[in-house]
């Protein structure tokens, strides 16, 4: 799941600078690490204007503006409902005591622990024809064939930004409430004494107050939507990440899929940039004193039904009916539990998940600690560009990985067989570590947002001390930084193996012959129809994404002391 933190609007602060002997070898680490996260990105462009055979002007006059209209149609649509929803219900639990009101609070949160993926399939076998509604409407009103009544399409477009806005207007939501939660009663006061209603509260006072979070919360809803490959994929809406596919593993071309790639990261680029202008000249100021928290209004008789229905609507779509549908086909078919590959695919999950957040911790930690310890420009400049992985799609940056990896797989392997006489084989392209390093490079963000928020809370006259007593600056990063920054650490990591478990683009292009992880074997199943197979590494993603979404509830609770 993907951290707030990890928002490329909250980039880690400028590190202080504190030159210290021994920093020289840390700003090299921190420059290496740098290098590593921003390559990907870099290669992409590289093989995007330097292909081996060019089809860029058959991409534009072919797939290429079908490609275009459907993402932006996606990513607008889910965005501008995701931020409704989102919105609305922050705005009806921050302002108003309904039945339930306190509960669905934190229920709204739960749908983040859905994979998207995983609610297209749901809504697919709860609403197709063969599904349970339309049969139960066929066999109540007498109807014997689809000519003899009328039922949307349930694999198009339209249903897909409703599936992306039901798996994704948490992100909203979160940042909604936090801002509503913060505003001061008075301006309230002020407003109705003024005349305003109910509605004039919300649109002149609460939105636009707030308006700069729904907005970051609305960006980050569109980069997880371009990003998204299993839902478009199952629903047949043909876009810019299904292009890089089609492009790359069925016309043999990386030159073309590096270029539809660069596409992909523009939209995303120009995204961000939309999110930032939109707030660049806004300002919001409290009072010098503390705020008065705004006083929930009672709603009472029909009014507080309504307001607990507007709220269970997203929770019921987002949450409760995919987890139903699930739970149910793993109940009918116990023996899915057994299937062939389903505990190989748990360990590899757990496998490359745990190493790419250790792996990401750890170079989060090298990488924000270096950049601390030295006072020259480069590496302060380097530490935000390196956020960008987060913002960049799976499908992207398994582009920009493998194929100079591959080259370099191909070029170590001829060197051993020169030397040696002895075939190693592709050590990093042919194996699970391809993975890993996409993962870390797609969720670096995440753990350097929360490592480097950690080391500014500790106080730098306890390093100084440990430096006075004789230790070195890695001495003090390991007796005394790691030590109070454990919970942080904690966090990053579950973050990131989170995020992991669930990535599904990247998963796909980068896996060796033969090896499935959850999320792939998910897809796979579903998308050969067999929902029952499906059903328990379903469940499985999402009791991991539920361990992130009680960390980050608890998170907000502690954050808002309620």
């Amino acid at each position: 799941m993907t951290s707030l933190s990890a928002d490329p609007e909250n980039a880690p602060t400028a590190p202080r600078k504190i030159r210290v002997a021994g920093s020289g070898l840390w700003s090299l680490a921190a420059l290496a690490i740098a290098a590593l996260v921003l390559l990907p990105i870099l290669s992409v462009v590289a093989i995007a204007f330097r292909p081996s055979e060019n089809i860029w002007p058959h991409l534009i006059s072919t797939t290429l503006p079908r490609y275009l209209g459907n993402t932006a149609v996606l990513t607008l649509g889910s965005g501008a409902l995701a931020a409704a929803v989102g919105t609305g219900a922050a705005w009806l639990v921050t302002m108003y005591r309904f039945p339930l009101s306190r509960l669905l609070e934190w229920l709204l949160l739960l749908p983040l622990a859905i994979p998207a993926y995983v609610g297209a399939y749901v809504l697919v076998d709860f609403l197709d024809y063969s599904g349970p509604v339309q049969t139960a409407l066929r066999e109540a009103m007498g109807w014997t064939s689809p000519r003899d009544y009328w039922f949307p399409e349930i694999r198009s477009r339209t249903m897909a930004v409703v599936v992306l806005a039901a798996a994704l207007y948490p992100y909203v939501y979160m940042m909604a409430r936090a801002a509503f939660r913060e505003q001061s009663a008075g301006s309230y006061e002020v407003a109705r004494a003024l005349g305003a209603g109910p509605a004039g509260l919300f649109l002149r006072v609460g939105l636009p107050l707030a308006r700069p979070a729904i907005a970051a919360g609305a960006a980050i809803v569109m980069m997880e939507t371009v990003n998204d490959f299993g839902v478009v994929d199952f629903f047949g809406v043909q876009t810019l990440t299904t292009g890089i596919f089609s492009v790359w593993l069925e016309s043999r071309n990386a030159g073309g899929a590096a270029q539809i790639a660069c596409v992909l990261l523009t939209v995303i680029l120009v995204l961000v940039a939309l999110e930032k202008t939109s707030r660049r000249h806004s300002r919001y100021y409290h009072s010098a004193r503390q705020p008065r928290p705004v006083n929930r209004v009672a709603l009472t008789g029909g009014a507080g039904w309504l307001a607990m229905f507007l709220c269970l609507v997203p929770f019921g779509m987002g949450f409760v009916l995919p987890l139903s549908v699930i739970s149910a086909h793993a109940v009918a078919n116990p023996e899915a539990w057994v299937g062939k590959g389903l505990l190989r695919a748990f360990l590899n999950t757990m496998t490359v998940a745990g190493s790419a957040a250790a792996l990401t911790v750890l170079a989060a930690i090298v990488m924000v600690y270096g950049v601390r310890l030295t006072g020259r420009r480069l590496p302060r400049l380097l530490l935000p560009a390196t956020t960008i992985g987060y913002a960049a799609p799976g499908a992207v940056l398994a582009v920009g990985i493998l194929i100079p990896m591959a080259a370099f797989d191909h070029a170590l392997a001829d060197l051993v067989l020169a030397l040696t006489g002895t075939d190693p084989g592709l050590l990093v392209t042919g194996t699970a570590a391809a993975i890993v390093l996409a993962y870390a490079v797609r969720f670096f963000a995440i753990a350097q947002g929360a490592l480097d928020t950690a080391f500014g809370r500790v106080s730098p006259s306890l390093p100084m001390a440990a430096r006075s007593l004789g230790r070195t600056t890695g001495g003090a990063l390991r007796e005394v930084y790691l030590p109070l920054m454990r919970g942080s650490v904690g966090t990053a990591l579950l973050l990131v193996f989170v995020d992991g478990v669930k990535e599904l683009p990247a998963t796909l292009l980068l896996r060796p012959f033969n090896f499935e992880t959850l999320a792939t074997r998910v897809h796979e199943k579903a998308s050969l129809e067999n929902l029952g197979d499906a059903s328990p590494p379903a469940l499985l993603v999402m009791a991991v994404g539920l361990l992130a979404v009680g960390l980050m509830a608890r998170a907000q609770h502690r954050g808002t002391g309620r």
